[in-house]
C-alpha cells in the first residue's frame, strides 16, 4: 500500500498494476539522445515508441533506505501517475532505479531487479494539468563527496499525459484515464554528464506555477553479489 499526502489531507491506495513508459521524450531528438546514452552502455535500441514496461507492484516502495543487489544500478526520476481505488489520478515522482548491468540483458528484466522509490506526496492530476509542461524534473547524486545536479529539464520535454495514456496496453486503461490503483512513471530526462550510479538519490518536481514542489531522496544499501 501507497499513502500520500496532498493538500487537503492523505490517502492510501492499494496497487494493482505498475506500468514504466520507456522512450517517451516528446523531441525525437531527445528520445534518440537517451537512446545513444544506454547504447553505450550495451543496451539494445527499442523496437518502437515509447514502451511500457511492466514491473510487480512490490517494487514500489516509500521508504529512504533501499536495498539494490550489486553497485551497477542508478535512479532516474520521474513524473509517477497514481490513480486511486475511485479512478482519480494523482501526480507525484518516483524513482526508475534500474540495474544497468542486467540492462545490457534486458531492459524488462533489469527493471524488475529494483525497487521504485516513490514519494510520499501527491498533488491532483487537475490542479497542474493546464502548466503541465511548465512543471521541472530535477535530480542531484553524490559523487566525489559532492552533491551534483544529475537532470535538469522540464514536462515540455516528454510525451503530455493524454498521448501516453492513449498508448497504454487495455488493462492499464479505464476509457481515457488510468485503471484504478494503477501506477504509471512517465519517462525520463537525459542525464547530464552520462547515466552512472551513486549511492545517493535525491529528486523533486517543480511546480513554478503555484509554487510547490515534491521532494524524495533515497539511500541504497549495497546487497554482495556472490556466485
Amino acid at each position: 500500500m501507497l499513502t500520500f499526502t496532498h493538500p487537503n489531507g492523505t490517502f492510501s491506495v492499494d496497487i494493482e498494476h505498475v506500468a514504466i513508459a520507456g522512450w517517451a521524450g516528446r523531441d525525437q531528438a531527445g528520445v534518440q539522445h537517451h537512446i545513444d546514452e544506454l547504447k553505450a552502455l550495451g543496451v539494445k535500441p527499442p523496437s518502437t515508441t515509447p514502451l511500457f514496461y511492466r514491473v510487480s507492484r512490490e517494487m514500489l516502495t516509500q521508504q529512504e533506505h533501499v536495498q539494490m543487489l550489486g553497485d551497477a544500478g542508478s535512479g532516474e526520476v520521474e513524473t509517477c501517475l497514481v490513480s486511486d481505488e475511485h479512478g482519480r489520478i494523482w501526480v507525484t515522482i518516483a524513482s526508475d532505479h534500474t540495474d544497468r548491468a542486467l540492462e545490457a540483458v534486458g531492459v524488462a528484466e533489469s527493471k524488475q531487479l529494483c525497487a521504485k522509490p516513490v514519494a510520499r506526496t501527491a498533488w491532483p492530476l487537475d490542479e497542474v494539468l493546464a502548466h503541465w509542461d511548465q512543471l521541472q524534473l530535477h535530480s542531484e547524486i553524490e559523487e566525489n563527496d559532492a552533491t551534483v545536479t544529475y537532470q535538469q529539464g522540464t514536462l515540455a520535454e516528454l510525451l503530455p499525459v493524454s498521448a501516453l495514456i492513449e498508448r497504454l496496453p487495455q488493462a492499464l486503461r479505464n476509457g481515457q484515464g488510468l485503471a484504478p490503483q494503477s501506477v504509471l512513471l512517465c519517462g525520463t530526462v537525459p542525464a547530464i554528464g552520462g547515466i552512472r550510479p551513486s549511492g545517493r538519490f535525491q529528486m523533486s518536481l517543480i511546480d513554478p506555477v503555484l509554487q510547490r514542489r515534491i521532494d524524495h531522496r533515497y539511500v541504497i544499501e549495497t546487497l554482495e553479489v556472490v556466485a
